[in-house]
């Protein structure tokens, strides 16, 4: 793995003696995001576009990073892409500022380090399951008896 996909946090308390390095995989940070994101009322998926999906054709990357990109700017603080699905019938800019919101607080939350921005690029709309699964409750053609 190269060198950028690791990222060194300082959890040192001041009274402990220095004990190493602790690094973190841009992976897990992805998969903090996707999980982040996945749990915002309105999200039916992240990643999975079209570009993601030749990305995995040629290379080795794991599915856990698909839709998310990790960067650390000059300040050592994350700056994070996601790219996401919406749920139809959700308003698109609330959904989308409450999937800043909550990446913003589960990276920080996790791993320390300050998060610069979250930027959410929203890549297409989905009908919820359970609608696109069910048609019995639909009034437009009902059920006719052939009695």
């Amino acid at each position: 793995m190269a060198d950028n996909e690791f990222t060194t946090s300082s959890f040192r308390d001041d009274e402990q003696p220095e004990l190493g390095d602790i690094k973190i995989n841009h992976n897990v940070i992805a998969s903090i995001v996707r999980l982040a994101a996945s749990q915002v009322p309105g999200v039916s998926g992240v990643g999975g576009g079209f570009a993601d999906d030749l990305t995995e054709l040629f290379t080795k990357r794991e599915t856990d990073h698909r839709g998310v990109k990790i960067v650390e700017d000059s300040d050592d603080a994350y700056a994070i892409e996601v790219r996401i699905i919406i749920t139809y019938g959700f308003e698109i800019g609330k959904t989308a500022l409450d999937v800043q919101l909550a990446v913003h607080k589960q990276v920080m939350g996790m791993t320390g380090k300050n998060v610069s921005r979250v930027d959410v690029i929203v890549e297409g709309v989905r009908l919820p399951s359970d609608t696109a699964t069910s048609d019995k409750n639909d009034t437009f053609w009902p059920d006719t008896d052939t009695d």
